[in-house]
């Protein structure tokens, strides 16, 4: 049995709300996985999400749990033959480099573990073809926000702007900028768990400028203070890379959103 994640993790934040993540290893996993009633050993169970083998690749089942006092559980299940499997690859699956302890290894299974080293998730300095193609995608994609305003489609706006802009384009520039000031040996959590930490108050509020409600004027002030905070960010991580921002696109982009904002709603 092995703790995983967060708790094990030296950097991690973590409060009386963290999940915990075990693992188990047993002898006859296709038996084991018949019953679940084992679950009800830690507290008394609200809901269970139940996957097996064949939605991990016949690598792991998982039972994650939802106790009536607030904690949650994940449960990871391996068979002996897989999880050895796994411990004898060159290098540590993610979910353990990121950190574990052993709670209990009857047989020494665990043995000839590698020890986390805690950089899977550390802000991996860009390569400059990365750079250009993520600050593309980060203009390209606000077009596709302003023609949803244009029309009155705050479901699709807020699809482009929360899930594609923020946390595949986004987030990943503002980790960039983050990392480049700790000389890369950072982590910023999940999804910008971490951001109002490492970030200075004026910056955060900048970063916190970019979210809006559900009223449509309000969305294309945070579409623009998207904009600002792009265009003040990137090129301070292009310069810090030796890298040659997209000065040119910026320009066209902001030239047409503002067009796109002053004409009437469709």
């Amino acid at each position: 049995m092995l703790l995983t994640s967060s708790l094990v993790n030296p950097v991690a934040p973590v409060d009386e709300l963290s999940d915990l993540d075990i693992e188990f290893v047993v002898q006859d996993l296709p038996t084991f996985l018949q019953d679940d009633s084992w679950l009800a050993n830690f507290g008394d169970v609200i809901a269970v999400i139940v996957e097996n083998e064949d939605a991990f690749d016949g690598i792991h089942a998982m039972r994650m749990v939802f106790y009536e006092d607030y904690s949650k559980v994940d449960f990871k299940l391996f068979s002996i033959p897989n999880f050895l499997e796994e411990a004898a690859k060159p290098e540590l699956p993610e979910d353990w480099d990121v950190g574990y302890k052993v709670l209990i290894d009857k047989d020494g299974l665990t043995a000839n573990m590698r020890p986390p080293t805690y950089e899977a998730t550390r802000i991996k300095k860009p390569s400059n073809e990365r750079f250009q193609v993520k600050m593309l995608d980060f203009w390209w994609d606000m077009v596709y926000v302003a023609k949803c305003l244009l029309r009155d489609e705050l479901f699709y706006a807020k699809y482009v702007s929360e899930e594609v802009m923020r946390f595949n384009n986004l987030q990943v520039i503002l980790e960039w900028y983050i990392g480049m000031q700790h000389d890369w040996k950072i982590t910023t959590n999940k999804k910008g768990r971490l951001f109002k930490k490492y970030l200075s108050p004026e910056m955060w509020q900048k970063a916190a400028a970019t979210f809006s409600g559900s009223d449509i004027e309000d969305n294309w002030r945070a579409l623009f203070a998207y904009v600002d905070l792009g265009s003040e960010i990137g090129p301070l991580i292009a310069k810090e890379l030796g890298y040659e921002y997209p000065i040119a696109l910026e320009q066209k982009i902001r030239t047409c959103l503002h067009k796109m904002k002053a004409r009437p709603t469709l």
